[in-house]
């Protein structure tokens, strides 16, 4: 018979065997994809659509999002240039509605009826601005948005659903089209001048500085046009992919922080993000090649936890992003992808594309209370309006006491399968071993032979 240490030993490997295979196969099954389209988006040359649709279709249920992509199509389902429709951006934004009540608006005075609506926004962390779970621009077709397993967005969870309330999800697209524009390029900047306006959307003035921006490009206005151009009008679609697995207790949560370069954290102590920002033109006085405009802030996340991914946004100009720790390290470089050509998805001068980050487990640890350093950097060759400069991550929440012992990270999967080999070996020899010593035996003790040396059994 085994001896007590023996059985352990044989036990302890065959347990840990199963848990690598079992964890491998739960990571690999179950996702679900589906395809949808927003509501019509009506557009015509030099038009602007910048509307919020309330009760998108979105997967019902207790799930965790592993991705979230979207691009703007024709009605033929056909992929549009950006160099004919510029996507500003898109974002989802998550609400509980009160159940019977329909046809939620936003009123400038009063905001959102509170009794009736909820806006359920992401972790942060600026104070105002920023609440989407999603979103992205003109970069949004090669980007990734893949969460790496066994990580997760939850969504959905009734728990945490207000009494009398259902969970919702809406969209804010804005839409520039550029056909036929004096200047696109300014049109996609939102150039006040452009755009012929003075006042923003609820009738105030802007600022004599202001010289453009999202308070000039909003719904409705209309960019200059070239003369003589006829107004044909066509109706668009922001088609979105959306891929999912039920909920688990094997999955992972991770928060939504959106970190943005104008936020004045640093200076004031509020979060007051002003979104945007603009590059002027580089000073004749300026004796170097170097024409890049940086700018830098510092946070501090409420949570300590792991980093698992992470992706900068910018405007047409942007040369790139980074996200760097307390004692300067990087945790995050993201670097725009420019397109080439003329097709949808490589547009000259266009941004249609981001690198993005994975950190390794245990590498981009964030502790809590330590500052981290968003910075934006842009070519200011030439001027820019009404740029940005934010980045978005996704966090484990360390306090909430996970196995990470038992989780285990997507880039380690071949790690775990050679580690499953290794000791389903393992498991092996130790039942040789103890077959050949109970072979061996005499009444005082364990007799060890030469063929009986597990050293001899892996050579």
């Amino acid at each position: 018979m085994m001896s007590r240490g023996e059985s352990l030993a044989f036990s302890f490997a065959i347990t840990l065997l199963a848990i690598g295979v079992l964890k491998t196969k739960a990571l690999e099954n179950g996702l679900k994809t589906r395809v949808y389209l927003s509501p019509k988006i009506t557009l015509h040359p030099g038009s602007v659509s910048n509307k919020y649709y309330y009760d998108i279709e979105f997967p019902k249920g207790h799930i965790a999002i592993k991705s979230f992509n979207a691009e703007v199509v024709d009605e033929a389902g056909d992929p549009v240039s950006l160099q004919e429709t510029y996507l500003h951006h898109w974002i989802a934004l998550r609400y509980y509605n009160r159940k019977g009540v329909n046809n939620i608006k936003y009123n400038v005075n009063l905001g959102y009826l509170q009794s009736d609506f909820i806006l359920a926004g992401n972790a942060g962390i600026c104070d105002s601005g920023l609440p989407q779970f999603f979103g992205l621009g003109s970069e949004t077709r090669k980007t990734s948005t893949h969460v790496p397993d066994p990580y997760g967005i939850e969504v959905g969870n009734p728990l945490k659903v207000p009494t009398g309330y259902e969970e919702k999800w809406m969209f804010n697209i804005h839409a520039i089209d550029t056909r036929g524009a004096v200047d696109a390029m300014g049109c996609t900047e939102c150039r006040c001048d452009l755009y012929n306006v003075t006042e923003d959307e609820y009738g105030q003035p802007l600022k004599p500085n202001y010289l453009g921006g999202v308070y000039c490009c909003y719904d409705g206005t209309q960019c200059k046009v070239n003369n003589g151009l006829e107004s044909t009008e066509r109706n668009l679609y922001l088609k979105y992919t959306i891929k999912w697995v039920d909920w688990s207790d094997s999955i992972i949560p991770v928060q939504i922080f959106i970190l943005d370069v104008t936020d004045p954290w640093q200076y004031t102590g509020i979060h007051d993000c002003l979104i945007e920002y603009d590059i002027e033109k580089y000073s004749t006085k300026v004796a170097t090649n170097d024409f890049t405009d940086t700018r830098r802030s510092s946070v501090i996340l409420p949570i300590d936890g792991d980093v698992v991914y992470a992706v900068a946004h910018q405007h047409s100009g942007g040369i790139g992003s980074a996200l760097y720790r307390e004692d300067g390290r990087v945790i995050c470089s993201s670097k725009p992808i420019y397109g080439q050509g003329n097709s949808a998805g490589d547009e000259a001068g266009y941004i249609v594309g981001r690198s993005t980050c994975y950190p390794k487990l245990g590498s981009a640890r964030i502790l809590k209370g330590e500052a981290l350093t968003v910075e934006s950097n842009y070519s200011n060759e030439k001027s820019h309006t009404g740029v940005m400069g934010h980045f978005y991550i996704l966090v484990t929440d360390s306090s909430m006491g996970l196995n990470e012992a038992v989780h285990i990270h997507e880039d380690l999967k071949e790690v775990i399968s050679l580690w499953g080999v290794a000791v389903f070996g393992l498991a092996i020899g130790v039942a040789i071993l103890i077959s050949c010593q109970k072979r061996n035996r005499n009444e005082d003790a364990y007799i060890y032979v030469p063929y009986c040396n597990l050293n001899t059994l892996f050579i």
